[in-house]
């Protein structure tokens, strides 16, 4: 089975599926020329029947209205998320750090998502947040020949809206939080949302975990059908079923005390920042729902580590303490800039750029955060991609009332704030965490911020 002529082998079904960019039957006579012997093709237009219609070609075609490549995947493969426990994450931050310290906890649990597919320690690179609707299935059969017993996964809600998970027998769903981002894609916060909600309409879902902090924790909740089973989590309701409260930010990281029916247990975990108790009760709820202990979860959550490019931190005590954030988007870079207050006395530094090809609105919107929340502001470039770096950058600084130092070299940036920072002070470099790539233009660059701000601190030693 093959979505994508590029990578067909001889002897395959290419399904051609319309996209946002075009139709797969654009792609036919590569499929063709690769050795596809059957084509599924779905008929969304009047131009699409009349390709199908004049195609000249000895193999079967197969046209159809609505086409589930997902479904016919999970069919060709046996149905492999039947035999596994698949904990699904939708919402706008805080999906990637859940399914990590998912896959942290539950034995035999991979993950797929931002960071990689695979077991931690050994993850294959991702080239989406959620693969298409024939890798995932694909996926989900190996995992089984290699003896995994649970999936933690992101769900972004472009494969909602693109339909990647249909076919998928996703056990647990959780909604982690809904701000802006996407929009490029999405046009509406609305229509984001829609999206969003797809996960929890799926069938055969056992539970749901929804945060009610969130504003839209409401609309998912009032949307969910009658009878299912559903684990409330939150700080700021009594109501909720599971609850945080007497939170701590300390050196090592979060304390706080959790309250499950009759049950009072305290957490500690090396994550930092106040934006992590949301992402800690998520989890812990998915747990809930998946039959793990109370206290069992809990001691397990507080020896996972932080995650790769997550609030990472490095340096500090006679140094610099420099926190990489892959922080992309107003709420999330607000988030990791009033974390990172905690976790300074001194001055806090804050350098970011925004990418080129997503939402532009939400440019100045990032500006005036860091402006008002940081107490020295650095913008840089991040991926600029097709788009003009220059251009950008001047998007940022429509948003802020003062212009900051721009210095579009992100190495000489990150360079130059770590630099002119003093032991005591906090820089945080936001946008881009775990990435190990810069895209400019069509060119991919090997760039890590992490690798930058370790060589750099460890020339200052």
């Amino acid at each position: 089975l093959s979505l994508d002529s590029r990578r067909l082998a001889s002897g395959s079904l290419f399904i051609a599926l319309p996209g946002t960019r075009g139709h797969g039957l654009d792609y036919l006579q590569q499929a063709v020329d690769a050795g596809c012997v059957a084509v599924v093709a779905e008929i969304d237009c009047e131009w699409s029947r009349e390709r199908i219609e004049a195609l000249n070609t000895s193999i079967p075609v197969i046209a159809a209205g609505n086409v589930h490549a997902g479904s016919i995947a999970a069919r060709f493969y046996a149905d492999p998320s039947a035999q596994l426990t698949i904990i699904g994450y939708t919402g706008t931050n805080g999906k990637t750090t859940c399914a990590w310290l998912t896959a942290g906890v539950l034995e035999n649990c991979a993950m797929i998502g931002t960071l990689g597919n695979g077991v931690p320690g050994s993850l294959q690179q991702a080239t989406h947040t959620t693969p298409d609707a024939i890798s995932l299935q694909q996926m989900f059969a190996d995992y089984l020949q290699t003896g995994i017993t649970a999936v933690a996964m992101e769900v972004s809600s472009h494969a909602l809206d693109q339909e990647r998970v249909d076919g998928a027998h996703i056990d647990v769903a959780v909604f982690t939080n809904l701000s802006r981002d996407h929009l490029d894609y999405h046009d509406t916060m609305q229509a984001y949302a829609e999206a969003k909600k797809k996960l929890f309409r799926l069938p055969g879902l056992s539970c749901v975990v929804i945060n009610m902090d969130d504003p839209y924790g409401q609309q998912i909740m009032e949307d969910l059908d009658q009878g299912m089973r559903c684990i409330t989590v939150g700080v700021n309701s009594m109501e909720v079923q599971l609850r945080a409260s007497h939170i701590r930010q300390t050196q090592q990281g979060l304390k706080m005390l959790l309250h499950y029916e009759q049950q009072q247990v305290v957490l500690e975990s090396p994550l930092i920042g106040r934006f992590n108790v949301d992402n800690l009760l998520s989890v812990t709820g998915a747990l809930l729902a998946a039959g793990v202990p109370l206290v069992q979860a809990l001691k397990r959550l507080s020896s996972v580590p932080a995650v790769p490019g997550r609030m990472e931190r490095f340096g500090g005590e006679n140094q610099p303490l420099v926190v990489v954030d892959y922080a992309h988007t107003p709420d999330a870079l607000k988030n990791a800039l009033l974390a990172a207050r905690e976790h300074t006395d001194g001055e806090l530094i804050c350098l970011f750029g925004c990418g080129g090809d997503r939402d532009q609105g939400k440019r100045p919107l990032m500006g005036a955060v860091a402006e008002e929340l940081a107490d020295r502001v650095i913008v840089t470039d991040d991926n600029p991609r097709s788009e003009s770096g220059d251009a950008i950058i001047e998007q940022i600084l429509c948003g802020m009332k003062h212009p900051s130092r721009v210095v579009r070299d992100r190495q000489k940036a990150i360079s130059i704030a770590i630099t002119q920072a003093s032991a005591g002070d906090l820089v945080l470099v936001a946008g881009k965490g775990h990435e190990d790539v810069q895209i400019i233009g069509d060119q991919r660059h090997h760039f890590s911020d992490r690798e930058v701000v370790a060589k750099l601190l460890g020339s200052r030693q």
